[in-house]
């Protein structure tokens, strides 16, 4: 059997450059736009709580983007519905505007999943809106979306793994010395001496 280098070269060929590419320990080359959900939904700043709130409902989602013209004004989840309108002093018809959050961290189409990890990660959010080169919001990207990225990383990394454990098992386990045949009685003797037929 093969040792050493030898055993790495096993497997179906993989071409290098484009897992070079893809799988790039800094995860440069994969972009925010391959993952991001778009068109993201979006409200405006006059939206009441409750429509916001229905509008959750029917797109099974539990953040909304508000925009005034095209551009990002704020967030309002469904958690600032909760506190801020029903726990706190807002009716059915407080408009978003009152409830969102308005400092918003954002990503670019052109930020590389990298930067999505490292935003994600600094900002303790997720959800992060994703605006076009003219700041404009073009979609969505969640911590749930990033989990595709790390199966496809894991796939890619155990595959290779997977299929050298296909064409070279492991052997079978060599018996217990306390199960082997006594020498010259064809007998075997248990652990605390006792012989065996």
């Amino acid at each position: 059997m093969a040792s050493g280098p030898a055993r790495a070269g096993r497997g179906p060929p993989l071409d290098p450059e484009p897992e070079r590419e893809n799988l790039d320990a800094k995860g440069q080359g994969m972009k925010v736009r391959e993952y991001m959900v778009s068109p993201a939904v979006t409200v405006s700043l006059e939206t009441p709580a409750r429509e916001a709130a229905l509008r959750m409902r029917q797109e099974a989602i539990g953040c909304l983007l508000v925009v005034a013209e095209g551009e990002l004004r704020g967030v309002v989840t469904d958690r600032d519905l909760a506190v801020r309108c029903l726990a706190g002093d807002g009716t059915p018809q407080t408009p978003v505007s009152e409830l969102m959050s308005p400092s918003v961290v954002t990503l670019e189409t052109s930020d590389d999943i990298a930067t999505a990890y490292h935003t994600f990660r600094t900002s303790g959010v997720r959800r992060l809106p994703v605006l076009d080169g003219r700041r404009r919001v073009v979609g969505i990207l969640s911590v749930d979306d990033l989990f595709l990225d790390v199966f496809q990383r894991l796939s890619d990394l155990l595959g290779p793994v997977a299929w050298n454990v296909l064409r070279d098992p492991p052997e079978p386990p060599r018996p217990s010395a306390a199960l082997r045949p006594s020498r010259g009685t064809g007998e075997r003797r248990s652990r605390d001496g006792a012989d065996r037929p």
